[in-house]
């Protein structure tokens, strides 16, 4: 079974990248830096050996011309520590004539020739007097040497320690600011929806992302045609529906005050039917229009008049005096859609009505996120109310419906990116059930 890749951000990952390019190429810039300038310090090195000792050697000569020298006798340094240099004066034969206080007391392991030579420690230059008779041989010591490259080495290496973050940091303020046009639009992408379908502004993009805003605003304007074009249908496919059910039903009646008795039952069948049929095909196009995406819009609209104009609806009906509003809330804006937001509150609350007990009280109430509809009742299952919002699916009552109500409500709920929760009993009662949609 193969695991979905994860989701990695672009920029992270380009920040990344560019971070480890950059410091990948300052140590290698070090390295070979370093590689130069061992060479260099050699070079240097070599220079100043050679120099001291071509000095060096006619002070000796003329120091042997005044007399003889005891190689065994060594004098007090004029400062603490090490010399850097060492030196011996050597005859043909190899033995020592002088030294210096630090070079040891027999000859070093180098030839008496002319030039440069190593041994395991000393890099040593040596020089002849014009009579061939004395040898200056000056070393030096190696391990000096390995430590100025290496302090020179660190302070190559010591800087990127704060070059590196440094680096880091402006890099990922430059590319999150060049990257700032493509997270503008993957924003302005992400917020369309079916009630947000608002053209992409493609003045402030840069060149390249230009025909990926105008691909996408020609599809947001296909969109937005076909589905303008279904709800207009929906909403004529309902008009249509109505008038010959609404005739069909008005004939049956018609023949329910002049039929005989022997048929007024079947014509009460025929009756409950046509209604039936009526508050289904109602249903079914509202089901239609919600699965269309109807549910939010582009701008805010106060939605309190929507709800007062639904509750004087069903205050004008058979169902007088039964609702109770209470709004704690002057206004209720949100950017979702009129019609959307009263097909919501018609099924709660017709559910209301016709699944409590006759003449009892419905209370709707509006705070500043929530509509809560309560009514009496016997108490539902928890279980059965997490049934509740699928399709088709009714109580266990006698009353009239067709299990789409709140199948509807969850569905436009849902695209109003809020929340419908159903719990028995009420809040602080025994009985009922109350419907919170939070939005």
């Amino acid at each position: 079974m193969t695991s979905k890749p994860a989701n990695h951000s672009m920029t992270r990952r380009l920040v990344a990248i560019l971070a480890a390019v950059v410091t990948a190429f300052w140590l290698i810039a070090a390295g070979l830096g370093m590689v130069i300038m061992q060479l260099e310090f050699s070079e240097i090195f070599d220079g100043a050996l050679q120099q001291t000792t071509e000095r060096l050697l006619p002070l000796v000569v003329d120091t042997l011309a005044q007399g003889p020298v005891d190689p065994n006798v060594t004098h007090a340094k004029p400062y603490p520590g090490t010399e850097y240099l060492t030196y011996q004066a050597r005859r043909a034969d190899g033995s020592i004539i002088m030294r210096s206080d630090d070079a040891p007391a027999i000859g070093f392991d180098a030839p008496l020739s002319v030039g440069f030579s190593d041994t395991a420690k000393h890099r040593i230059y040596t020089a002849v007097s014009l009579d061939g008779t004395v040898f200056v041989q000056v070393a030096d010591a190696f391990r000096n040497r390995r430590e100025a490259i290496r302090e020179g080495g660190w302070a190559l290496f010591l800087p990127l320690l704060l070059l590196v973050p440094a680096s880091m940091w402006v890099i990922m303020v430059v590319v999150r600011r060049l990257l700032g046009p493509i997270e503008t639009l993957r924003a302005d992408i992400g917020r369309k929806d079916s009630g947000n379908l608002a053209p992409v502004d493609e003045t402030s993009l840069p060149r390249e992302l230009l025909p990926i805003a105008h691909s996408v605003n020609l599809l947001l304007e296909r969109l937005r045609s076909a589905l303008e074009a279904e709800r207009e249908f929906t909403s004529n496919s309902a008009h249509e529906l109505r008038t010959p059910i609404a005739g069909a039903l008005a004939q049956t009646q018609r023949l329910l005050a002049e039929a005989p008795p022997a048929i007024v039952p079947r014509l009460r069948q025929i009756e409950a039917s046509l209604q039936h049929l009526g508050r289904l095909g109602e249903k079914l196009l509202q089901l239609s229009r919600a699965e269309a995406g109807i549910g939010v819009q582009d701008h805010a609209i106060d939605l309190i008049p929507v709800l007062t104009v639904v509750v004087d609806d069903f205050e004008r009906g058979v169902h007088a005096g039964r609702l109770g509003v209470m709004t704690r809330a002057e206004t209720f804006i949100r950017a979702i859609d009129a019609d959307a937001f009263a097909i919501v509150l018609r099924n709660v609350i017709e559910n209301a009505l016709i699944h409590s007990p006759p003449d009892s009280p419905i209370s709707i109430t509006s705070t500043a996120d929530t509509i809560r509809v309560q009514n009496h009742g016997s108490v539902i299952p928890a279980a059965a109310l997490k049934t509740w919002s699928g399709r088709f699916v009714r109580a266990t009552t006698q009353a009239n419906g067709s299990g789409l109500g709140l199948s509807i409500v969850n569905r436009l709920v849902t695209q109003m990116n809020g929340k419908l929760i159903l719990q028995s009993p009420v809040e602080g009662r025994s009985d009922g059930v109350e419907v919170i949609i939070r939005l």
